[in-house]
């Protein structure tokens, strides 16, 4: 996750304080939107929804060349605009439809973040989804980094058709930890999808980077071995944690396999 060194840097002399100061440094939100999916030449409408608790949220929903929609949980920084080249990739490369929104405090969404809230977020996000007319058993969890962990939770509310995690870590204590041992034990924030991924009852793709900078590829691994079968693990040859590539043949391949397998399944 972005900063974590400043983050355990800041927890670690700061205790006393780090249930308010944690999620200054967890979150990283841009209020702005700075493009809408047709700058990338994509068709979309804009979705005005609210969260399980009442907040206010936006997102934006791209249709797709097949049944499938992607419900995408993005990573902690940014906003939905930030993620409009990812939208281009996987409406080209897959044929998906997307439901891309912004958790509390993002973009157009009100509020501000907190590990409660995100989830409150998803929850919103899935009814939201399923009244614009996306059948649940054509709704597939798409999370990444941060999203991965909101999107283990989301799965456990909601089982869906599948769910896809790229670049996850097993919980933000295990992250801080990586960095300066021992650091992870200051954290109140958990998003610990690795206690969590047992109860998963859905099929798994799991996506990870072996050059991966933020999350190590050890976290990825560890959280796809505590998860139940059916489940697929893709190592993203030299990924790093940011990356998503048209030329990621074997990647997309992955992607397509596993998609089409949901698909038989439903035949």
């Amino acid at each position: 996750m972005k900063r974590l060194l400043a983050l355990v840097a800041l927890a670690t002399v700061a205790a006393g304080c780090r249930e308010s100061m944690e999620g200054r440094f967890i979150y990283y939100p841009s209020r702005t939107l700075g493009a809408d999916p047709s700058s990338v030449g994509l068709a979309f409408r804009d979705v005005a929804f609210a969260a399980a608790d009442g907040v206010s949220l936006h997102g934006w929903l791209i249709p797709g060349r097949t049944p499938t929609t992607l419900l995408y949980s993005h990573g902690n920084a940014g906003n939905i605009a930030d993620r409009l080249a990812v939208a281009r990739l996987l409406a080209d490369q897959l044929g998906v439809g997307l439901f891309m929104y912004d958790y509390r405090g993002y973009g157009q969404s009100a509020g501000a973040p907190s590990e409660a809230g995100l989830v409150r977020d998803a929850l919103g996000a899935r009814a939201a989804l399923l009244r614009e007319g996306v059948a649940a058993e054509h709704t597939v969890y798409f999370g990444r980094s941060l999203g991965a962990a909101v999107t283990v939770d989301l799965a456990l509310a909601h089982p869906p058709r599948a769910v896809v995690l790229e670049a996850p870590f097993v919980s933000v204590r295990a992250l801080a930890n990586t960095v300066l041992p021992g650091a992870g034990y200051l954290f109140r924030t958990r998003w610990d999808s690795l206690s969590k991924i047992r109860r998963l009852r859905a099929p798994l793709l799991v996506l990870h980077g072996d050059a991966d900078e933020v999350v190590p590829y050890a976290q990825g691994r560890a959280l796809f071995a505590a998860a139940p079968e059916p489940k697929t693990f893709f190592t993203i040859r030299g990924g790093r944690h940011y990356d998503m590539e048209a030329r990621w043949s074997e990647y997309w391949a992955a992607w397509r396999a596993f998609l089409a397998g949901l698909s038989l399944q439903l035949q």
